[in-house]
Formats: structure tokens, sequence, C-alpha cells
């Protein structure tokens, strides 16, 4: 029982003690924000990967693609089929996206993808990143009336609404067309012919059509396509989202055929709708459009079968199963020369490798500021130890075992490590749960906001609290605190009574 009064009474009389107190609480309450901050930004990421991607892709290791996907996921289902849950091909390659803005050409970079509206949303999570409910219920290629979101449905009503987005659809290509239909007949010269065709080819085709009564832009569409929103849009650094492009509006996409030499092939699509997945890499990159039209233009089908080619499938696993193992599976049976075969993680391991090994860096260097308080606690026992020499000769005199002795100071130090951590998880907690109020708060202060939207497309920083790891900062902690005041408590409990009284 003396031991815990001891510990107790040292605790509130020794001021110096709050300094190690403080060390271990601000070491445990770091920890525990940035790990939260780090397994909310690797979770938003892992997820809207795999949004895109699904548990496993099948892929050609040519753009040509391999023919006839419904035989190819025939032989799939016979060797993995008890595991797999749904597959869809698809076509996958590098393309060229232009649309015009101002009277300006504007030119990106892209990766086409040619999906089956009716499978592709149930092989991964796509059809939840769209910005028309109808879409995100059912894929359609086909242009909507309006009903596009205003508000950016997946972080709810507390952020800059975009009503841009509102006058979407059927609206807003009916507008534009009548805007250009009156003001080629304003600016058309009163005495002169007709004017030549445009030089643009594919405003020649429709002008053409248009004359001929096979295409009405006012009621007439190209084949759809959804494109990222980063394609279409800008954010500013007040968040809200600025667009240059709109649903109801053609682009055109230039992409290579599949034939051997490639040439370059050009057709016009009308944006039907928006994907979204907060990830930059994709929202600036993605264009998707139907599968059979983008066969189509690169004469992926064959005219006398009929049959197509893909460049992959994409494969759906049932809920728990190993995806390496699949893999391994399907790569046993097909030749590795033709086929690569893919988990979602393979196809992000260096991104997902590069965040793990941020996260362990980081745990490491933090870790260190608990093991500073460590050496602090160890330079204030060997003082306490020196200074209280006489008050240790008393109590072995008294009766006091070394194993005694020793146990005090191992309390003092597990209740210094129990008080400082215990401090920390709960102002570690706190930090967590008010981030974000607290980083707009010194946004305001500053006048610089610490989290900007521009540049992470989040408009809150995300966070996760994991239990686990709260127990191994404050377990860990605590061992500190004891290892750091075993050499002090082995000292003292070395020191012999007549030793410690002879110069009392």
């Amino acid at each position: 029982m003396y031991k815990l009064l001891l510990c107790w009474r040292y605790l509130r009389s020794r001021y110096i003690a709050l300094a190690s107190i403080v060390s271990v609480m601000l070491g445990v309450a770091t920890m525990i924000v940035v790990n939260s901050v780090m397994a909310g930004f690797t979770h938003e990421m892992q997820t809207r990967i795999h949004g895109i991607l699904s548990d496993m892709v099948f892929e050609s290791r040519g753009l040509e693609g391999f023919p006839d996907a419904d035989r190819h996921m025939a032989e799939i289902e016979k060797v993995a089929g008890t595991w797999i849950a749904g597959m869809t091909p698809t076509v996958h390659i590098p393309a060229g996206l232009s649309f015009q803005v101002g009277g300006q050409w504007t030119m990106r970079q892209v990766n086409l993808i040619g999906i089956d509206e009716r499978t592709y949303s149930s092989m991964s999570d796509f059809g939840k990143y769209l910005q028309h409910p109808g879409n995100r219920q059912s894929l359609s290629f086909r242009l909507r009336e309006g009903g596009y979101d205003a508000v950016d449905h997946q972080e709810g009503g507390d952020v800059p609404p975009r009503p841009q987005l509102a006058q979407a659809g059927w609206r807003l290509r009916r507008r534009k067309v009548r805007f250009e239909r009156t003001l080629a007949k304003r600016n058309r010269p009163a005495r002169l012919p007709p004017p030549t065709q445009p030089s643009d080819p594919f405003a020649q085709r429709q002008s053409q059509q248009a004359e001929e009564g096979l295409f009405d832009p006012m009621k007439d569409q190209h084949a759809g396509a959804v494109i990222g929103i980063a394609l279409a849009s800008y954010r500013g650094h007040d968040g809200a989202d600025r667009f240059i492009l709109l649903p109801g509006e053609d682009i055109r996409l230039t992409f290579s055929t599949a034939g051997t030499p490639p040439s370059a092939e050009s057709d016009v699509f009308t944006v039907v709708d928006f994907y979204e997945s907060k990830m930059s890499e994709y929202d600036a990159s993605f264009v998707f459009v139907p599968i059979r039209k983008l066969q189509e233009l690169r004469g992926m089908i064959d005219p006398t079968t009929g049959v197509a080619n893909c460049t992959s499938i994409q494969i759906k696993l049932n809920d728990g199963v190993d995806a390496n193992m699949v893999r391994d599976r399907l790569r046993a049976h097909f030749p590795s020369q033709r086929y690569g075969i893919y988990t979602w993680r393979d196809k992000q391991g260096p991104l997902l490798a590069a965040v793990r090994m941020e996260t362990a860096i980081l745990n490491v260097l933090l870790f260190m500021i608990i093991a500073v308080a460590g050496f602090g606690i160890l330079a204030i026992f060997f003082m306490i130890v020196v200074e209280k020499t006489r008050d240790i000769g008393v109590l072995k005199s008294l009766g006091a075992s070394g194993s005694g002795i020793l146990g005090i100071f191992l309390a003092y130090g597990l209740t210094l490590g129990m008080v400082g951590s215990g401090v920390g998880l709960v102002l570690g907690l706190t930090f967590v749960v008010y981030i974000n109020e607290i980083a707009d708060l010194l946004g305001r202060v500053t006048g610089h906001p610490l989290f900007d939207p521009s540049i992470y497309y989040f408009h809150k920083i995300p966070t996760i609290i994991s239990p686990p790891t709260l127990a191994w900062i404050v377990a860990g902690a605590m061992l500190i605190a004891v290892l750091a005041s075993i050499l002090p408590a082995r000292r003292a409990a070395c020191l012999h009574p007549v030793e410690a009284l002879r110069y009392e």
C-alpha cells in the first residue's frame, strides 16, 4: 500500500513530472490525429480506386484485344465460376478529347473506355459516382431532359452548389441550338449566296444531315459519353465548381483503330453525364462510351461473323473470396503471353505501397516524440534517486525490500504513462472529431485555407478512428514510460541502507 501512496505523493508534489506527462500527452495526441487522417485518406483513395476497377481484370496484352468475349467469359466461368459474381467486357484505349469553348478548341488526353451500360455498373461502384439520379439507378447513354444534381450528392448540402448543372440536359441543348441558328441567320449577308460548308468535317456532316432531315440537334443526339467531371470543370479556391462543358453539349474523340498499321479515327459524341470519383487522376482522364459504338469505329467487329473484339473483361467476385487465389488459378489456365490477369490492388500496387510506406515512416517519426518523453522520464527518475537517497535508505532500514523500492519507481513510471496517454487519448480524439471546424477556424485566422478543396477535391478532411490503432498507441506510450524507469529503479533498489545513510 505504501508504494501507491508514495507514487501519488510524488505525482502531486513533483511539478517536474508534469513535463513528462505533457510530452507523452502530445506524442499520443499527435499520433492519434495523424493516423486517423491518414486512415481516412487511404480509405477514401482505395474506395474510389475500387469504384472504377472491378475486383479483377482479365485483359489483352495489345490494343487490338481478343475476339469473342462471350467465349472467354465462358472459359473463365469453367475455371473460377464458383467464386465469380459477374463479368462484363470493356474496351480500354488512349484517346484525345476536344471541344469548343468560346469559339476555341480545347484538347485533352484521356483514357477512353467502352462499356456495356446494362452490366458495367454492377461490376463496380461506377454508378454511384454519376450526377443524374436516374443514371445512378440505371445507366443510360441517352441524354436526360434535366434533373442533374445541383448539389454534390456525395458531400451533402453543406458544400457550394452547382447551379450550371441544374440547366444541363435537353433544355441546354435546345437552347444552344436555337442560339446558334439565330446567330447564323443574323450574321448571314442578305445578297450573297448561301455560305459554303464549314471546314470542320464533323460540323459539315452534321449540317449535311440536318439539310437532308437525317439529324436534327434539336431532337437528336450523337452516341452518348460520360466524361470525368474535371475534364469539364475547374474548382476555385472557394470550393465552387465552374463548368466549361455540360451534359447536352458535343465533344469529339480521336483514337487509333485496331487495324495493322493503326490509323486515326474520330467521331462526335454527346455528353450525357459526369463521372466524379473525387480522384483527380480519374476525374481528369476517363471517358466512357457505349462499347458497341467504339468497337464499330475501331474496326473491332468481324464483318463476316459479327463477333467483336474487346481489350479486357471486368470480373466481380463473391463477397469474402480471396482475389489472389482466383487470380493465380486463372493465370495457370490462360497463357501469360497473351493475357494479363490482375486484382484491383495489383493494378494500383505502387500507389498503395507508397501510401503504406508513408504511413509507416510517419508513425516511426512521431513515435520518437514519445521516445523523447521516455528519456525525460529517465533523467527525472535519476534525479529523484539522487535527491531521495536518504529517503530510500530510511525505507530500507524500516524493512522495505529491494523489490519494493523497484516497484515504487516502476509504478511511478507506469502512472506517468497512464496519465499522459489518457489525456493524450482524449485530446487526440477531440481534435479528430472537430478537425474540420478547427481547420476552418485556423483558415479564417491566418487568411489562408489549411485544406484547399481545389487541390484535394475533398470538401472535408476525411478521418477514421481505429480502436486497434488507439490501443497500440496508448500501450506503446505506457511501455516506453515503464522502460524508461527501469534503470533508475534498479539503481534505487540496489542502494544499501548503510551507504545511503552514511553521510546523513
